[in-house]
């Protein structure tokens, strides 16, 4: 029976090929939209066993052409830019494409695992899975809140097969060039380095130090892993946060970032005020436009996912972003 991973060619989705290939399946289909042509570069390295357009993977489902063939499904298709406030776009891709998968897979016994969002929590300070303490500030994060009531209701109800969503902080790593302006402050900050031999950071704001705004930012290494704890445990089902439990200044990225790449040039470690002082770590004006639409800390408390099981150690900024840019200096 075939696995089906959704949003295959992205950033995560492709990721969870990977891994899978690792484990020795071969037996996956792959879904996406591959509109953005370039994104195939993702799944060069992996062994699908078939691809589609998931407007063709739901006519097929709805048609019963796929019935009694998939094993499990992961979905990680979605508009993931919390900048695209076309509402009708967004929750037609995001909330109706996650709930239709889920009535299916529900109907034919399938475990069903999804992609959440930490943005579900919005301007909060407390980042546990709970109905008060959910209030998203844009329609990115309100799609994903949607389905996660629906969830919720349904676990109530009786579910015929596991459902589980995780909700991501900010994730990292390989495979996220097509993201742009989406992609992770670790990427960007990497680019910058290569291009101008300093990284900009927001100064102060809101009563934070310049570079000090914290976030919890999760190795998408660790991301999979979760993902695999749970398709390997279909007796769990729920919404759980996915994040490192720790939150770090965006001045630690910064300085993972640069040392890593001097590293890679024969050069040694500088500390934060260093960089600094010799201008490679340059701050700017926090912007107007963000201002009372920013969240300046997240830290996801992962108590539930850990109860669930999953006992494996998180990647510290410093561990996980030296490896990423490993990863892109291999991948030019």
């Amino acid at each position: 029976m075939t696995i089906v991973v959704t949003g295959a060619a992205g950033f995560i989705g492709s990721n969870i090929v990977k891994a899978l290939n690792e484990r020795g399946e071969r037996d996956i289909i792959a879904v996406d939209d591959l509109t953005r042509g370039d994104q195939f570069r993702n799944l060069v390295d992996c062994d699908i066993a078939h691809y589609l357009d998931k407007h063709d993977f739901m006519m097929m489902l709805a048609e019963g052409e796929l019935d009694g063939e998939i094993r499990a499904v992961l979905h990680q298709g979605a508009c993931s830019d919390t900048m695209n406030h076309d509402g009708k776009y967004m929750m037609e891709n995001n909330y109706q494409y996650t709930l239709s998968l889920f009535n299916h897979c529900q109907s034919e016994a399938i475990p069903f695992l999804y992609a959440s969002s930490a943005a579900v929590y919005g301007a909060g300070t407390t980042f546990v899975e709970q109905r008060e303490h959910e209030s998203p500030l844009n329609v990115y994060g309100y799609s994903k809140f949607l389905f996660d009531q629906v969830l919720r209701r349904r676990m109530q109800e009786g579910l015929t097969a596991q459902a589980a969503g995780f909700r991501y902080f900010n994730v990292y790593g390989p495979r996220e060039q097509h993201k742009e302006r989406m992609a992770s402050v670790a990427f960007h900050n990497y680019n910058q380095y290569r291009k101008d031999g300093k990284v900009k950071l927001f100064g102060g704001w809101d009563g934070w130090g310049d570079g000090m705004q914290s976030r919890d930012f999760v190795s998408v290494e660790d991301v999979v892993k979760v993902n695999l704890h749970f398709l390997d445990h279909p007796e769990l089902s729920g919404i759980f946060n996915l994040g490192s439990g720790r939150a770090q200044p965006f001045n630690d990225v910064a300085v993972a970032t640069v040392n890593a790449c001097r590293r890679h040039a024969g050069e040694p470690a500088l500390t934060l005020e260093e960089l600094v002082r010799q201008g490679i770590l340059e701050y700017i004006p926090f912007p107007d436009a963000l201002k009372g639409k920013y969240q300046s800390f997240t830290q996801g408390d992962i108590g539930k996912l850990r109860a669930a099981g999953f006992d494996a150690p998180m990647l510290s900024v410093e561990e996980g972003v030296s490896r990423y840019i490993d990863w892109l200096i291999a991948h030019p």
